[in-house]
């Protein structure tokens, strides 16, 4: 790996945790966003000569509090001298309100602010806390970047405009903000769980981020059981995360991972929370999504899982979200309980939904119940249509080596695959 590769593996690990902590010191999100920007354009002058440092992180966050106070400094009164000098000297927390001692999970909930539209939030919670960038966030929204760009520049400019506090909510305003913080930290999650874009399929650390930020939730609101759930759904898809790359960083299906390890330990916590969850009376989208989950969890095999209890789960979830999405990974449990023809029929309805043109999961998902129904010169069709609007190179890949799959099926006279 080159210098610049690992400047670029730390810009996507510790951008969201240095601006968040710059921006706590300085209280000054736009600030602290253009200071990191510098504090990393710094390290890719310097670093290849000198090498990383052994904490890139804490480099990259002192690097950024200096850059933001020299430029307070520059610009700030004769009355904010004082203050910025002692900054200088040994920054100073304030109390918090809250009992979260946590710089990102301010962030979200700032990010998550009901003035800022649905659209804002998700945008600024991938590019503030994720560390995604703008051409990222638009390949995630498919949408033109300069799109992306403006709705960013917007939504920092009501924060500031309107004086938005970087701070945890308190008393009632604290479950009202909820639902936005949950969905926020679960994207965190599921941009790891399978990036968006990029060399890779997997962005460990935005995986172990998002339940770390979904554990500090929890320990906030005990009683509150869709956070409870939400970390469930984490605990329980992360236990595969080890297992969904081979060596080469190659994807592998949840059918072809090697379930003795999973992270059993990892089980045992999600499966934990999803009782608890159930326990407290919750009903939500992410209790439903971590049943699918635990479904998955105890099945002993792929052929030995409760397809039943999934499509239930899926049928729940559909109570909560208008998802096309979920209505897609729903087709696919539908043909693996009552025949993959039946599963398709079920994808034909939510198909031409405008939310998923442009995407490539209609294709992917048509291209694998096509193969298992061992229609491989239809699957085929299906798999240059996915591969050709795939964006990840990973994902890319999976779907070529499973284009090559039913094309030599085909050639061979109908001597279909290996069923699950």
């Amino acid at each position: 790996m080159g210098p610049v590769d690992s400047i670029d593996d730390v810009y996507r690990a510790e951008f969201g945790r240095a601006l968040a902590t710059v921006a706590r010191m300085v209280g000054d999100i736009g600030l602290a966003e253009d200071a990191v920007q510098e504090a990393f354009a710094d390290a890719l002058r310097t670093w290849p000569a000198s090498g990383p440092p052994a904490n890139p992180g804490a480099w990259i966050t002192t690097a950024a509090r200096n850059r933001a106070l020299d430029r307070l400094r520059r610009e700030s009164s004769r009355a904010a001298k004082e203050y910025i000098a002692e900054l200088s000297v040994a920054p100073r927390e304030e109390p918090e309100v809250t009992p979260i001692e946590d710089d990102q999970l301010r962030m979200i909930f700032t990010c998550c602010h009901p003035a800022l539209s649905p659209e804002s939030r998700v945008a600024l919670t991938l590019r503030l806390v994720c560390g995604l960038r703008t051409a990222e966030i638009a390949r995630a929204f498919l949408q033109p970047e300069h799109t992306v760009a403006q709705r960013l520049s917007r939504a920092k400019a009501k924060i500031r405009q309107a004086g938005i506090p970087l701070r945890v909510p308190t008393g009632p305003l604290l479950p009202q903000r909820l639902p936005g913080v949950l969905s926020c930290i679960y994207l965190v999650f599921s941009e790891g769980y399978f990036a968006t874009s990029g060399p890779s399929a997997v962005r460990d650390e935005l995986c172990d981020e998002a339940i770390r930020l979904g554990r500090l939730l929890c320990g906030l609101l005990p009683d509150e059981p869709e956070a409870r759930a939400l970390l469930a759904l984490m605990l329980l898809d992360d236990s595969r995360r080890s297992q969904r790359r081979s060596a080469d960083g190659c994807l592998v299906p949840l059918e072809e991972q090697d379930r003795t390890r999973w992270n059993r330990s990892a089980i045992r916590a999600g499966l934990s929370c999803l009782v608890s969850a159930s326990e407290q009376g919750g009903s939500g989208p992410y209790l439903a999504q971590a049943r699918i989950a635990g479904a998955h969890s105890v099945a002993s095999s792929w052929a030995a899982t409760d397809w039943k209890s999934i499509v239930a789960a899926y049928d729940e979830l559909l109570h909560y979200t208008e998802s096309p999405s979920v209505r897609v990974n729903r087709a696919v449990a539908v043909g693996f309980l009552h025949g993959f023809d039946q599963g398709l029929a079920a994808l034909d309805e939510i198909a031409d939904h405008p939310r998923l043109a442009g995407t490539n999961l209609v294709a992917t998902t048509r291209a694998d119940l096509l193969r298992r129904a061992g229609r491989y010169t239809d699957a085929a069709v299906h798999y240059r249509l996915a591969i050709e609007q795939a964006t990840n190179d990973q994902g890319r890949l999976f779907l070529r080596r499973r284009l090559t799959e039913v094309e030599s099926t085909d050639a061979a006279d109908g001597r279909g695959l290996d069923s699950p």
